[in-house]
């Protein structure tokens, strides 16, 4: 599995063990963005995480900022990225299991090391259900591509 990873100068010190974990799970690195603990704005590190996923260049991303909020919103503009800020483990299983989350987004800043090795362990263990939570995934393409989710064909949106 190949994930695309990338951090703003806040997040900038926690990436070796992002890629610790990552790789103990199994993963590829795609290294998208750092700025080596300079000053720098964090959709400029979004952007191509969250580009290499909807390209298909990387199958899943994350994403680290102070918060995680600044990159889970940039990284939510590209189309076919359904990024998650998650800060306890429910939230990273659900983000997988319900919202089929391709990016995750961590707290360098409120989230020790070993809290975030436990969110991406969760994650990248936990699988989509499909079912009723596909539809909702359907939707929230259609809303990509500029319709309205109430307007869907709900026999063509069902999947698994």
């Amino acid at each position: 599995m190949r994930i695309a990873l990338g951090a703003d100068h806040r997040g900038a010190h926690i990436i070796d063990c992002v890629v610790n974990v990552l790789v103990a799970n199994g993963a590829e690195i795609v290294m998208r963005g750092g700025c080596d603990g300079e000053i720098c704005d964090y959709p400029d590190h979004a952007y191509p995480v969250a580009k290499a996923v909807a390209d298909g260049e990387a199958e899943m991303g994350v994403l680290i900022c102070g918060t995680g909020i600044g990159m889970c919103i940039a990284a939510n503009k590209m189309p076919g990225v359904r990024a998650a800020q998650v800060h306890d483990e429910i939230s990273a299983e659900l983000a997988r299991r319900h919202n089929d989350a391709n990016i995750i987004c961590l707290s360098a800043d409120l989230l020790g090391p070993r809290m975030i090795e436990r969110l991406i362990e969760v994650w990248l263990t936990s699988s989509f259900e499909g079912g009723r939570h596909a539809r909702r995934i359907a939707k929230i393409s259609a809303i990509e591509n500029g319709r309205d989710p109430r307007t869907l064909d709900e026999s063509a949106a069902v999947v698994g």
